[in-house]
């Protein structure tokens, strides 16, 4: 499932098609994706102008002049494609309809963003905008990894007397928004600390330290395009390039990276997921 980083990207890709511009036409395709869509969803996007797009943890929100915001979230294999516009160096003509292209938005002056979605995993609503963090997907979520509101002491006291793994917490969208597998692998790597230590052990040092590099991990990510490993692709059509600078995350029996280290990434699985982790360096 898409993570901060791959949402992001998204998001940037959209923005010059659709932050400022009117909706000209909504095309809903079908009732549902993972939940029911919107009552009347394409009459309410239809002539609507985009004010802003922006990013809650894995969640994209278009903020509409009608007082309304549509939340998409990608699910396991949605993708948002653009055609009919140029993007840097890249200009995708409209492509014929494809069988899972569920919704359409035709952008006033040609451009269209098509979302579609094999799985039907993803999900779309229309929320108002002025109360959107009280919506039940955004309500519970913790503060932004690169927000103010994230810092160390803060992460410290969250992490403080927790009897869960330091893995397991990094993932609770309540403590920090928007980190999934992934990134959370690749932060306890270069913080060498192991994914099986509860998080109420480590020291305030570690768990300070943690801060700068979740944001380091995920800046790098981002700058990347993402992290491409089945069904996402950026707005473009391009692929994410970040799992090419995978240290540990899928790199089961391969020897670790760390210079000097004789260790090899070892796969452990922890609540039904994997977790990736050089037991030699990480402590």
């Amino acid at each position: 499932m898409p993570e901060l980083p791959e949402v992001e990207t998204v998001r940037r890709g959209l923005l010059p098609v659709m932050e400022g511009a009117v909706i000209a036409r909504a095309e809903v395709n079908r009732p549902d994706l993972r939940w029911p869509l919107p009552e009347r969803m394409a009459e309410r996007l239809t002539g609507k102008r985009v004010t802003a797009l922006r990013r809650r943890s894995k969640y994209i929100l278009a903020d509409l002049d009608s007082g309304e915001s549509l939340l998409v979230h990608l699910g396991m294999s949605g993708r948002m494609l653009i055609s009919g516009a140029q993007l840097g160096s890249f200009y995708h003509h409209h492509p014929a309809p494809q069988k899972h292209d569920h919704v359409v938005l035709h952008m006033q002056g040609g451009a269209r963003v098509t979302f579609n979605d094999a799985r039907r995993f993803g999900a779309m609503d229309l929320l108002p905008t002025d109360s959107a963090d009280q919506h039940l997907l955004l309500a519970g979520l913790g503060p932004e990894p690169f927000g103010n509101d994230f810092n160390e002491p803060y992460l410290a006291g969250r992490l403080k007397c927790r009897k869960t793994p330091i893995k397991s917490a990094l993932l609770d969208q309540r403590i920090v928004a928007g980190l999934g597998n992934i990134y959370v692998a690749e932060t306890l790597y270069r913080a060498r600390i192991s994914p099986l230590r509860l998080a109420g052990d480590l020291s305030e040092r570690e768990a300070h330290a943690l801060v700068p590099v979740i944001r380091e991990v995920l800046a790098e990510a981002i700058e990347a395009g993402g992290s491409s490993l089945r069904d996402f692709r950026q707005a473009n059509g391009e692929l994410g390039y970040f799992s090419k600078h995978f240290q540990v995350y899928d790199r089961e029996s391969q020897p670790c990276e760390t210079l000097g280290c004789k260790g090899t990434v070892t796969r452990t699985v922890q609540s039904g997921r994997s977790s990736f982790w050089c037991p030699a360096c990480q402590r």
